[in-house]
């Protein structure tokens, strides 16, 4: 009974780990969080908090899972198309620097398989391409998206104007991402939109 216990501490304390960096991060940047500051904003020592993640860019990784699931949860309602989340992400990121500071430059770090965050980025990709493919064919059933186009290059063009825009938008805050993830759809848009 006791180890049951010690596993639900464990799990409360990761999860405390992740809302506090989550937040560190969002409000005072990637390159501004160290892990000391981590630990000691959750009463751990470094070695304490990497022994719940084994590094620090798994750390990271899981960071972005988080903020991942909880835009999703914020962001996802029943009366609007899936398509359209999108802009109201990229809208909210920058409301958040740090975080799409993060994103960046840790993906960038990612692409070496070798990187100890190279497998949530490789199945975080398929995952994006996987569901915005299927919320596009919705989209093109629903004479939003234009059928003539093919979903999964649209998928694929979404995701790389978005990341191209965080990189964009990092070096030069006074672009408007969301207003070129929407001028994207105007582009697509089929003719009954």
């Amino acid at each position: 009974m006791a180890r049951r216990g010690s596993y639900a501490k464990g799990v409360a304390k990761r999860e405390e780990i992740l809302a506090t960096a989550l937040d560190v991060i969002a409000r005072n940047g990637y390159g501004r969080a160290s892990v000391r500051e981590l630990a000691d904003a959750v009463g751990l020592s470094q070695a304490g908090l990497l022994h719940y993640f084994t590094s620090k860019e798994l750390l990271f990784a899981e960071v972005l899972r988080t903020r991942d699931e909880v835009d999703a949860s914020a962001y996802a309602t029943d009366d609007d198309p899936d398509i359209t989340r999108y802009s109201r992400i990229i809208r909210h990121n920058a409301d958040v620097p740090g975080l799409v500071q993060l994103y960046v430059r840790l993906s960038a770090e990612a692409t070496d398989p070798g990187h100890p965050a190279h497998a949530f980025f490789a199945d975080r990709s398929a995952t994006f391409r996987r569901e915005v493919a299927v919320a596009m064919r919705e989209a093109q059933a629903a004479g939003r998206v234009d059928p003539g186009l093919d979903a999964d290059r649209l998928t694929l063009m979404l995701l790389a104007l978005a990341d191209g825009l965080q990189t964009q938008w990092l070096m030069d805050p006074a672009i408007d991402m969301a207003a070129h993830i929407d001028e994207f759809f105007a582009l697509v848009a089929g003719p009954s939109a």
